[in-house]
């Protein structure tokens, strides 16, 4: 049986949306508020095919700060081996409070083992993680950006 090998294209909507449900650490943009370039930083995320992405930060840092004020951001997966694909994802922010043990749960176990969770979990709610509490930020698809080099 032969195969047909694409040297590039686009993934269909279905596929980009199942890539993008796999546990993957994205890269995420946000526009700067000074002469700084955007801000950009790998996080952990959430995302169900048909659903908004979810990341989870730290209220009142930098990242927190500036997505408040732009209310857009872009998120960026790729799979580095061969074949390689990426998909990126322009989204309006839809929810940004204090996480919630649910929301944390639903980052946390696509990359955490199950064994694991619940330490994570408790220092996340306990207040102990260095960096401050932990913040949801909800993001609505708006476009996509996708390749696939197979």
């Amino acid at each position: 049986m032969s195969e047909t090998v694409k040297t590039t294209g686009r993934l269909t909507p279905v596929e980009r949306e199942q890539f993008l449900a796999e546990p993957r650490v994205a890269v995420l943009s946000i526009p700067s508020d000074d002469d700084r370039p955007p801000s950009t930083l790998p996080t952990w995320y959430a995302y169900t095919p048909g659903g908004t992405l979810t990341v989870i930060t730290r209220a009142g840092r930098r990242k927190s700060r500036l997505i408040r004020k732009a209310g857009v951001v872009s998120l960026s997966v790729q799979r580095p081996e061969v074949p390689y694909r990426y998909v990126t994802v322009e989204g309006t922010v839809v929810r940004q409070e204090p996480a919630t043990e649910a929301d944390l749960r639903r980052v946390g176990s696509r990359y955490l083992p199950a064994d694991r969770l619940p330490d994570w979990l408790s220092w996340e709610l306990d207040g102990r993680h260095p960096l401050g509490p932990g913040e949801v930020v909800e993001i609505r698809p708006d476009r996509w950006q996708t390749g696939d080099f197979a």
